[in-house]
Protein backbone atom coordinates (compact mmCIF):
# COMPACT_ATOMS: atom_id res chain seq x y z
CA UNK A 1 0.00 0.00 0.00
CA UNK A 2 1.16 3.62 -0.84
CA UNK A 3 2.62 4.62 2.66
CA UNK A 4 1.38 8.26 2.39
CA UNK A 5 -1.64 10.14 1.96
CA UNK A 6 -1.81 12.89 -0.36
CA UNK A 7 -1.47 16.37 1.14
CA UNK A 8 -4.67 17.55 3.44
CA UNK A 9 -7.83 19.42 1.96
CA UNK A 10 -7.67 22.83 3.13
CA UNK A 11 -10.01 21.99 6.11
CA UNK A 12 -7.85 19.80 7.25
CA UNK A 13 -4.91 21.67 7.21
CA UNK A 14 -6.92 24.18 8.80
CA UNK A 15 -7.54 21.61 11.54
CA UNK A 16 -4.38 20.56 12.10
CA UNK A 17 -3.54 23.96 12.20
CA UNK A 18 -5.56 25.53 15.01
CA UNK A 19 -5.19 22.14 16.87
CA UNK A 20 -1.34 22.90 17.13
CA UNK A 21 -2.06 26.43 18.04
CA UNK A 22 -5.27 25.70 20.84
CA UNK A 23 -2.75 23.46 22.00
CA UNK A 24 0.04 25.37 23.22
CA UNK A 25 -2.64 28.39 23.87
CA UNK A 26 -3.26 25.42 26.64
CA UNK A 27 -0.33 25.59 27.92
CA UNK A 28 0.62 29.32 27.81
CA UNK A 29 -3.26 30.16 29.85
CA UNK A 30 -2.22 27.64 32.10
CA UNK A 31 0.85 28.81 32.74
CA UNK A 32 -0.45 32.48 32.84
CA UNK A 33 -3.63 31.10 35.65
CA UNK A 34 -0.26 29.91 37.82
CA UNK A 35 1.61 32.68 38.15
CA UNK A 36 2.13 33.40 42.15
CA UNK A 37 1.90 29.55 42.90
CA UNK A 38 4.71 28.11 42.70
CA UNK A 39 3.66 24.25 42.61
CA UNK A 40 0.58 25.13 40.24
CA UNK A 41 3.03 26.78 38.04
CA UNK A 42 5.11 24.06 37.47
CA UNK A 43 2.51 21.42 38.27
CA UNK A 44 -0.27 22.66 36.12
CA UNK A 45 1.14 23.02 32.55
CA UNK A 46 2.53 19.87 32.81
CA UNK A 47 -0.71 18.06 32.95
CA UNK A 48 -2.47 20.42 30.57
CA UNK A 49 0.56 19.36 28.06
CA UNK A 50 0.23 15.61 28.96
CA UNK A 51 -3.72 15.74 28.44
CA UNK A 52 -3.22 17.35 25.13
CA UNK A 53 -1.05 14.64 24.15
CA UNK A 54 -3.33 12.08 26.20
CA UNK A 55 -6.01 12.96 24.17
CA UNK A 56 -4.75 13.52 20.80
CA UNK A 57 -3.54 9.58 21.07
CA UNK A 58 -7.01 8.27 22.16
CA UNK A 59 -8.62 10.42 19.70
CA UNK A 60 -6.58 8.76 16.49
CA UNK A 61 -5.92 5.51 18.08
CA UNK A 62 -8.06 2.21 18.35
CA UNK A 63 -7.69 -0.58 20.52
CA UNK A 64 -5.83 -0.92 23.76
CA UNK A 65 -3.67 2.36 23.39
CA UNK A 66 -6.61 4.18 22.56
CA UNK A 67 -7.78 2.82 26.19
CA UNK A 68 -4.77 3.34 27.97
CA UNK A 69 -4.41 6.76 26.40
CA UNK A 70 -7.91 8.39 26.97
CA UNK A 71 -7.36 6.93 31.07
CA UNK A 72 -4.29 9.11 31.23
CA UNK A 73 -6.00 12.20 29.15
CA UNK A 74 -9.11 11.62 32.13
CA UNK A 75 -6.46 11.81 34.97
CA UNK A 76 -4.43 14.09 33.93
CA UNK A 77 -8.06 16.74 33.55
CA UNK A 78 -8.84 14.94 36.72
CA UNK A 79 -5.88 16.49 38.76
CA UNK A 80 -5.79 19.79 36.45
CA UNK A 81 -9.66 20.41 37.66
CA UNK A 82 -8.61 19.66 41.19
CA UNK A 83 -6.44 22.52 40.72
CA UNK A 84 -8.81 24.22 39.51
CA UNK A 85 -11.32 24.00 42.43
CA UNK A 86 -8.59 24.86 44.92
CA UNK A 87 -6.70 27.82 42.90
CA UNK A 88 -7.58 31.37 44.43
CA UNK A 89 -8.52 33.76 42.01
CA UNK A 90 -7.09 30.97 39.17
CA UNK A 91 -9.82 28.87 38.81
CA UNK A 92 -10.98 30.68 35.24
CA UNK A 93 -7.99 30.73 33.43
CA UNK A 94 -7.44 27.24 34.37
CA UNK A 95 -10.93 26.45 33.02
CA UNK A 96 -10.15 28.35 30.08
CA UNK A 97 -7.23 25.77 29.63
CA UNK A 98 -9.48 22.67 29.96
CA UNK A 99 -11.44 24.24 27.34
CA UNK A 100 -8.36 24.60 24.62
CA UNK A 101 -7.21 21.31 25.75
CA UNK A 102 -10.70 20.08 24.38
CA UNK A 103 -10.90 21.88 21.60
CA UNK A 104 -7.22 21.02 20.69
CA UNK A 105 -8.00 17.47 20.85
CA UNK A 106 -11.33 18.04 18.84
CA UNK A 107 -9.64 19.46 15.80
CA UNK A 108 -6.66 17.05 15.82
CA UNK A 109 -8.55 14.31 15.76
CA UNK A 110 -10.36 16.06 12.26
CA UNK A 111 -7.38 17.08 10.69
CA UNK A 112 -5.89 13.28 10.78
CA UNK A 113 -9.11 11.48 9.64
CA UNK A 114 -8.20 9.91 6.81
CA UNK A 115 -10.05 11.38 3.95
CA UNK A 116 -12.65 9.82 2.02
CA UNK A 117 -11.71 11.55 -0.98
CA UNK A 118 -7.94 11.89 -0.23
CA UNK A 119 -8.23 8.32 -0.66
CA UNK A 120 -10.28 7.42 -3.55
CA UNK A 121 -7.58 9.92 -5.03
CA UNK A 122 -4.63 6.75 -4.28
CA UNK A 123 -4.86 4.12 -7.05
CA UNK A 124 -6.15 1.14 -5.44
CA UNK A 125 -3.94 -0.83 -3.03
CA UNK A 126 -1.54 -3.47 -4.76
CA UNK A 127 1.03 -3.91 -7.47
CA UNK A 128 0.40 -3.33 -10.83
CA UNK A 129 -0.10 -6.52 -12.99
CA UNK A 130 -0.59 -6.69 -16.65
CA UNK A 131 -3.76 -8.17 -19.16
CA UNK A 132 -4.43 -12.27 -18.18
CA UNK A 133 -3.11 -14.42 -20.82
CA UNK A 134 -6.70 -16.52 -20.98
CA UNK A 135 -8.77 -15.22 -18.38
CA UNK A 136 -12.39 -17.43 -17.65
CA UNK A 137 -15.10 -16.31 -15.78
CA UNK A 138 -17.64 -18.84 -14.34
CA UNK A 139 -21.02 -17.15 -13.91
CA UNK A 140 -24.42 -17.85 -11.95
CA UNK A 141 -27.45 -16.49 -13.97
CA UNK A 142 -29.98 -16.87 -11.24
CA UNK A 143 -27.60 -14.78 -8.93
CA UNK A 144 -28.41 -11.57 -7.56
CA UNK A 145 -32.04 -11.73 -8.90
CA UNK A 146 -30.59 -12.50 -13.02
CA UNK A 147 -27.72 -9.70 -13.16
CA UNK A 148 -25.42 -11.94 -14.96
CA UNK A 149 -27.82 -12.10 -18.05
CA UNK A 150 -29.36 -8.29 -17.43
CA UNK A 151 -26.03 -7.05 -18.28
CA UNK A 152 -25.25 -9.71 -20.80
CA UNK A 153 -22.13 -10.78 -18.83
CA UNK A 154 -21.45 -13.65 -21.62
CA UNK A 155 -21.45 -11.77 -24.48
CA UNK A 156 -19.53 -9.03 -22.85
CA UNK A 157 -16.82 -11.88 -22.24
CA UNK A 158 -16.50 -12.67 -25.46
CA UNK A 159 -15.96 -9.30 -26.45
CA UNK A 160 -12.85 -8.74 -24.22
CA UNK A 161 -11.14 -12.21 -24.56
CA UNK A 162 -12.50 -13.73 -21.84
CA UNK A 163 -13.92 -17.09 -22.03
CA UNK A 164 -17.46 -17.22 -20.72
CA UNK A 165 -18.75 -20.73 -18.38
CA UNK A 166 -22.25 -21.10 -17.55
CA UNK A 167 -23.01 -22.46 -14.53
CA UNK A 168 -25.98 -24.99 -15.09
CA UNK A 169 -28.57 -26.74 -12.58
CA UNK A 170 -27.15 -29.36 -11.58
CA UNK A 171 -23.23 -28.58 -11.82
CA UNK A 172 -20.32 -28.87 -9.92
CA UNK A 173 -18.76 -25.51 -9.48
CA UNK A 174 -15.43 -26.64 -7.69
CA UNK A 175 -15.03 -29.15 -10.52
CA UNK A 176 -15.86 -26.40 -13.14
CA UNK A 177 -13.00 -24.04 -11.57
CA UNK A 178 -10.57 -26.70 -11.56
CA UNK A 179 -11.75 -27.42 -14.82
CA UNK A 180 -10.73 -24.20 -16.04
CA UNK A 181 -7.66 -23.58 -14.24
CA UNK A 182 -6.62 -27.60 -16.26
CA UNK A 183 -7.60 -25.71 -19.05
CA UNK A 184 -4.49 -22.80 -18.91
CA UNK A 185 -6.98 -20.12 -17.10
CA UNK A 186 -3.77 -17.95 -15.54
CA UNK A 187 -7.10 -15.41 -14.28
CA UNK A 188 -10.53 -17.03 -12.83
CA UNK A 189 -13.22 -15.21 -12.16
CA UNK A 190 -16.64 -15.51 -10.43
CA UNK A 191 -20.19 -14.15 -11.05
CA UNK A 192 -22.33 -14.62 -8.31
CA UNK A 193 -23.05 -14.70 -5.14
CA UNK A 194 -20.59 -14.33 -1.51
CA UNK A 195 -21.17 -18.17 -1.22
CA UNK A 196 -19.56 -18.87 -4.42
CA UNK A 197 -17.09 -16.59 -4.46
CA UNK A 198 -15.55 -18.52 -1.84
CA UNK A 199 -15.74 -21.83 -3.49
CA UNK A 200 -14.12 -20.24 -6.50
CA UNK A 201 -11.71 -18.49 -4.56
CA UNK A 202 -10.70 -21.96 -2.79
CA UNK A 203 -9.67 -23.22 -6.14
CA UNK A 204 -7.91 -20.08 -7.34
CA UNK A 205 -5.82 -20.12 -3.97
CA UNK A 206 -4.34 -23.49 -4.11
CA UNK A 207 -3.17 -23.13 -7.60
CA UNK A 208 -2.10 -19.66 -6.82
CA UNK A 209 -4.60 -18.08 -9.83
CA UNK A 210 -5.62 -15.06 -9.01
CA UNK A 211 -9.33 -14.19 -8.82
CA UNK A 212 -11.23 -11.99 -10.43
CA UNK A 213 -14.69 -11.19 -8.11
CA UNK A 214 -18.00 -9.63 -10.54
CA UNK A 215 -20.30 -8.17 -8.07
CA UNK A 216 -23.63 -10.15 -9.55
CA UNK A 217 -24.94 -11.70 -6.15
CA UNK A 218 -27.46 -9.99 -4.10
CA UNK A 219 -25.12 -8.22 -1.71
CA UNK A 220 -21.68 -8.71 -2.89
CA UNK A 221 -20.48 -8.24 0.97
CA UNK A 222 -17.24 -9.31 -0.55
CA UNK A 223 -16.92 -7.23 -2.97
CA UNK A 224 -17.33 -4.21 -1.04
CA UNK A 225 -14.85 -5.14 1.23
CA UNK A 226 -12.23 -5.52 -1.96
CA UNK A 227 -12.74 -1.83 -2.80
CA UNK A 228 -15.07 -2.48 -5.73
CA UNK A 229 -17.91 -0.36 -7.38
CA UNK A 230 -20.66 -3.18 -6.99
CA UNK A 231 -22.89 -1.08 -9.32
CA UNK A 232 -20.46 -1.35 -11.79
CA UNK A 233 -20.95 -5.19 -13.08
CA UNK A 234 -19.14 -4.67 -16.71
CA UNK A 235 -16.29 -2.42 -15.20
CA UNK A 236 -15.47 -5.12 -12.54
CA UNK A 237 -14.31 -7.00 -15.87
CA UNK A 238 -11.53 -4.76 -16.35
CA UNK A 239 -9.94 -6.41 -13.33
CA UNK A 240 -9.05 -9.18 -16.38
CA UNK A 241 -7.47 -6.30 -18.47
CA UNK A 242 -3.90 -4.13 -17.08
CA UNK A 243 -5.20 -4.57 -13.22
CA UNK A 244 -3.54 -4.35 -9.47
CA UNK A 245 -3.26 -7.29 -7.47
CA UNK A 246 -2.79 -8.44 -3.93
CA UNK A 247 -2.55 -10.91 -1.67
CA UNK A 248 -5.66 -11.51 1.22
CA UNK A 249 -6.96 -13.52 3.67
CA UNK A 250 -8.93 -16.44 3.68
CA UNK A 251 -10.82 -18.29 6.31
CA UNK A 252 -12.77 -21.66 6.79
CA UNK A 253 -14.44 -24.10 9.26
CA UNK A 254 -14.10 -27.74 8.88
CA UNK A 255 -11.90 -27.17 5.78
CA UNK A 256 -14.66 -25.07 3.81
CA UNK A 257 -13.40 -21.86 2.79
CA UNK A 258 -15.52 -18.39 3.43
CA UNK A 259 -14.37 -14.67 2.57
CA UNK A 260 -16.72 -13.40 4.87
CA UNK A 261 -18.28 -14.98 8.15
CA UNK A 262 -20.02 -17.97 9.28
CA UNK A 263 -23.04 -17.10 12.13
CA UNK A 264 -23.83 -19.61 14.50
CA UNK A 265 -26.91 -19.53 17.31
CA UNK A 266 -29.61 -17.09 16.49
CA UNK A 267 -28.84 -15.83 12.97
CA UNK A 268 -27.70 -19.25 11.89
CA UNK A 269 -32.11 -20.41 12.48
CA UNK A 270 -33.20 -17.22 10.53
CA UNK A 271 -30.98 -17.92 7.79
CA UNK A 272 -33.01 -20.91 7.18
CA UNK A 273 -36.19 -19.30 6.87
CA UNK A 274 -37.73 -19.02 3.38
CA UNK A 275 -38.10 -15.66 3.83
CA UNK A 276 -34.92 -14.13 5.10
CA UNK A 277 -32.68 -14.16 1.14
CA UNK A 278 -35.31 -11.84 -0.45
CA UNK A 279 -36.01 -9.53 2.74
CA UNK A 280 -32.95 -10.41 4.96
CA UNK A 281 -33.08 -6.87 7.28
CA UNK A 282 -37.34 -7.24 7.89
CA UNK A 283 -37.22 -10.81 8.52
CA UNK A 284 -34.11 -10.51 11.03
CA UNK A 285 -35.69 -7.65 12.69
CA UNK A 286 -38.72 -9.87 12.57
CA UNK A 287 -37.78 -13.34 13.98
CA UNK A 288 -34.83 -11.82 16.74
CA UNK A 289 -37.99 -11.22 19.58
CA UNK A 290 -39.05 -14.81 19.11
CA UNK A 291 -35.59 -15.99 18.82
CA UNK A 292 -34.88 -14.94 22.14
CA UNK A 293 -37.89 -14.58 24.18
CA UNK A 294 -38.92 -16.24 26.62
CA UNK A 295 -39.13 -19.92 25.93
CA UNK A 296 -36.82 -19.71 23.51
CA UNK A 297 -35.23 -22.94 22.19
CA UNK A 298 -31.57 -22.74 23.87
CA UNK A 299 -28.57 -23.42 21.97
CA UNK A 300 -25.96 -25.85 22.49
CA UNK A 301 -22.85 -24.22 21.71
CA UNK A 302 -19.52 -24.24 23.65
CA UNK A 303 -16.51 -21.98 22.88
CA UNK A 304 -14.04 -20.20 25.28
CA UNK A 305 -13.86 -16.68 25.74
CA UNK A 306 -10.78 -13.96 25.36
CA UNK A 307 -10.54 -14.17 29.04
CA UNK A 308 -9.54 -18.35 29.00
CA UNK A 309 -13.46 -18.67 30.52
CA UNK A 310 -15.43 -21.57 29.15
CA UNK A 311 -19.33 -19.91 27.84
CA UNK A 312 -22.04 -22.19 27.09
CA UNK A 313 -25.45 -21.63 25.87
CA UNK A 314 -24.63 -18.61 23.75
CA UNK A 315 -27.50 -17.60 21.68
CA UNK A 316 -24.91 -15.67 18.93
CA UNK A 317 -21.73 -16.38 17.54
CA UNK A 318 -20.19 -14.64 14.63
CA UNK A 319 -16.75 -15.96 13.18
CA UNK A 320 -15.32 -13.10 10.16
CA UNK A 321 -12.63 -13.55 7.97
CA UNK A 322 -10.99 -10.34 9.60
CA UNK A 323 -12.64 -8.24 12.27
CA UNK A 324 -15.69 -5.92 10.99
CA UNK A 325 -16.63 -2.60 12.00
CA UNK A 326 -20.25 -0.81 11.83
CA UNK A 327 -21.69 -4.55 11.94
CA UNK A 328 -25.15 -5.78 12.09
CA UNK A 329 -25.76 -8.81 13.08
CA UNK A 330 -27.37 -9.61 9.63
CA UNK A 331 -23.48 -8.96 8.21
CA UNK A 332 -23.77 -5.49 6.70
CA UNK A 333 -20.92 -4.47 8.30
CA UNK A 334 -17.50 -3.80 6.50
CA UNK A 335 -14.10 -4.39 7.03
CA UNK A 336 -11.06 -2.03 7.33
CA UNK A 337 -8.62 -4.81 5.92
CA UNK A 338 -8.92 -8.17 4.33
CA UNK A 339 -4.88 -8.99 5.58
CA UNK A 340 -4.81 -8.66 9.29
CA UNK A 341 -4.29 -12.35 9.64
CA UNK A 342 -6.86 -12.79 12.38
CA UNK A 343 -10.43 -14.44 12.58
CA UNK A 344 -13.07 -11.47 13.90
CA UNK A 345 -14.80 -13.39 16.90
CA UNK A 346 -17.99 -11.60 18.36
CA UNK A 347 -20.44 -13.56 20.77
CA UNK A 348 -23.37 -12.32 22.38
CA UNK A 349 -25.67 -13.62 25.68
CA UNK A 350 -29.02 -12.43 26.14
CA UNK A 351 -30.30 -13.69 29.68
CA UNK A 352 -34.28 -11.80 30.10
CA UNK A 353 -36.93 -9.58 28.77
CA UNK A 354 -34.81 -6.53 29.09
CA UNK A 355 -31.74 -7.57 27.53
CA UNK A 356 -33.99 -8.70 25.10
CA UNK A 357 -35.03 -5.55 24.25
CA UNK A 358 -31.89 -4.00 24.72
CA UNK A 359 -30.24 -6.13 22.11
CA UNK A 360 -32.95 -5.84 19.59
CA UNK A 361 -32.89 -1.98 19.94
CA UNK A 362 -28.69 -2.10 19.54
CA UNK A 363 -29.00 -4.57 16.78
CA UNK A 364 -31.78 -2.18 14.49
CA UNK A 365 -29.41 0.57 15.21
CA UNK A 366 -26.76 -1.65 13.41
CA UNK A 367 -24.54 -1.55 16.12
CA UNK A 368 -25.05 -4.84 18.29
CA UNK A 369 -21.42 -3.70 20.01
CA UNK A 370 -23.50 -1.41 22.19
CA UNK A 371 -25.46 -4.18 24.37
CA UNK A 372 -23.47 -5.08 26.82
CA UNK A 373 -23.72 -8.67 26.79
CA UNK A 374 -21.94 -8.22 23.32
CA UNK A 375 -18.09 -9.31 23.32
CA UNK A 376 -15.73 -9.70 20.21
CA UNK A 377 -11.92 -10.03 19.65
CA UNK A 378 -9.94 -11.28 17.34
CA UNK A 379 -7.50 -14.63 17.01
CA UNK A 380 -5.93 -16.90 14.49
CA UNK A 381 -8.06 -19.97 15.44
CA UNK A 382 -11.16 -20.53 17.21
CA UNK A 383 -13.23 -23.84 18.31
CA UNK A 384 -16.69 -24.13 18.78
CA UNK A 385 -18.27 -27.43 20.21
CA UNK A 386 -21.64 -29.44 20.29
CA UNK A 387 -22.95 -32.30 21.08
CA UNK A 388 -25.11 -32.43 17.62
CA UNK A 389 -24.54 -30.69 14.01
CA UNK A 390 -24.60 -27.27 14.40
CA UNK A 391 -26.46 -25.32 11.74
CA UNK A 392 -24.55 -22.36 10.69
CA UNK A 393 -24.84 -19.67 7.94
CA UNK A 394 -21.72 -19.74 5.62
CA UNK A 395 -21.59 -16.55 3.72
CA UNK A 396 -25.25 -16.07 3.92
CA UNK A 397 -25.49 -19.72 3.08
CA UNK A 398 -27.37 -22.13 5.52
CA UNK A 399 -25.74 -25.19 6.18
CA UNK A 400 -25.23 -27.69 8.76
CA UNK A 401 -21.62 -28.70 9.99
CA UNK A 402 -20.60 -31.38 12.43
CA UNK A 403 -19.02 -30.57 15.65
CA UNK A 404 -16.15 -29.66 16.51
CA UNK A 405 -16.33 -26.65 14.16
CA UNK A 406 -12.67 -25.65 13.65
CA UNK A 407 -11.80 -22.07 12.15
CA UNK A 408 -8.51 -20.98 11.02
CA UNK A 409 -7.86 -17.87 9.29
CA UNK A 410 -5.05 -18.42 6.06
CA UNK A 411 -2.99 -15.16 5.75
CA UNK A 412 -2.50 -14.46 2.24
CA UNK A 413 -4.09 -16.90 0.44
CA UNK A 414 -5.60 -15.91 -2.01
CA UNK A 415 -4.36 -13.55 -4.79
CA UNK A 416 -6.99 -11.25 -5.82
CA UNK A 417 -7.12 -8.71 -8.78
CA UNK A 418 -9.48 -5.29 -9.05
CA UNK A 419 -9.75 -2.73 -11.70
CA UNK A 420 -7.60 0.35 -12.00
CA UNK A 421 -10.17 2.52 -12.07
CA UNK A 422 -12.12 0.73 -8.88
CA UNK A 423 -12.03 2.54 -5.31
CA UNK A 424 -10.02 0.11 -3.38
CA UNK A 425 -11.45 0.93 -0.09
CA UNK A 426 -14.18 -0.55 2.09
CA UNK A 427 -16.45 1.52 4.06
CA UNK A 428 -15.20 1.05 6.82
CA UNK A 429 -11.36 1.82 5.84
CA UNK A 430 -12.88 5.31 4.10
CA UNK A 431 -15.22 6.15 7.45
CA UNK A 432 -12.93 4.82 10.76
CA UNK A 433 -9.28 4.63 9.87
CA UNK A 434 -7.46 7.25 11.63
CA UNK A 435 -3.38 8.25 10.68
CA UNK A 436 -1.25 7.96 13.57
CA UNK A 437 -2.06 10.70 16.02
CA UNK A 438 1.34 12.79 16.79
CA UNK A 439 2.89 16.32 16.84
CA UNK A 440 4.67 15.54 14.17
CA UNK A 441 1.56 14.26 11.90
CA UNK A 442 -0.22 17.58 12.79
CA UNK A 443 2.62 19.39 12.46
CA UNK A 444 3.06 17.81 8.73
CA UNK A 445 -0.19 18.23 7.88
CA UNK A 446 -0.58 22.04 8.80
CA UNK A 447 2.31 22.96 6.04
CA UNK A 448 0.44 21.33 3.94
CA UNK A 449 2.53 18.22 3.77
CA UNK A 450 1.20 14.27 3.22
CA UNK A 451 0.72 12.35 6.43
CA UNK A 452 1.85 8.67 6.92
CA UNK A 453 -0.63 5.86 7.01
CA UNK A 454 -0.85 3.57 9.03
CA UNK A 455 1.25 0.37 8.73
CA UNK A 456 -0.11 -2.81 8.74
CA UNK A 457 -1.41 -4.03 12.30
CA UNK A 458 -1.46 -0.61 13.70
CA UNK A 459 -3.69 0.45 16.39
Amino acid sequence: MTDLLPAPAPRRRAAAIGSLALGALSAVVAVVSSVGDLGRLLAVPVLVLLAVAAAWAAATRTGIARTVAALVAIAALVLVVLAVLTAEGHGLGLLAALALVAGAAALGRYALLQDRQALRALPPPGRPVGPAHHGVLIMNLRSGGGKAERFALADACRERGIEPVVLQPGDDLLALARGAIERGADVIGMAGGDGSQALVASVAAAADVPLVCIPAGTRNHFALDLGLDRNDVLGALDAFDEAVERRIDLAEVNERVFVNNVSLGVYAKIVQSPEYRDAKRQTTAAKLPEMLGPGAEAFDLGFTGPDGEQRHGVQIVQVSNGPYVLTPLAGFGSRPRLDTGELGIAAATVRNAAEVAAFVAAESTGHPERFGGWSSWTAPTFTVTSSQPVEAGVDGEALLLDPPLEFRTRPGALRIRIPKAAPGYSPAALRSTPVRGSIRALARAAAGRPVPRPAAGDD
